[in-house]
């Protein structure tokens, strides 16, 4: 018998380097709508009230916008065009 001298199948090449990076400055903004919510000594008040509503719960409310902002502003920079 001759062993069989057919060529082995070639292994998987690893994907080639030019693929999707995330890493991007504007991902760092994303950080903003994490880290103002925690800084409550600066909203911590009963006054101004806004329709009657204490500034901390107003401010709180106000967060959700800023977060919203941030995220988009992030994708639009950072998504893939072409």
């Amino acid at each position: 018998m001759t062993p069989d001298n057919s060529k082995e199948p070639a292994a998987a090449q690893p994907p080639p380097s030019e693929g999707r990076s995330d890493r991007s400055a504007w991902n760092w903004l994303l950080v903003v709508p994490v880290v103002v919510p925690l800084l409550t000594l600066f909203y911590n008040s009963d006054t101004p009230r806004l329709g009657g509503f204490p500034a901390f719960y107003w401010i709180q409310l106000a967060f959700i916008p800023l977060g919203v902002a941030c995220t988009v502003v992030v994708y639009q920079m950072t998504k893939k065009r072409g």
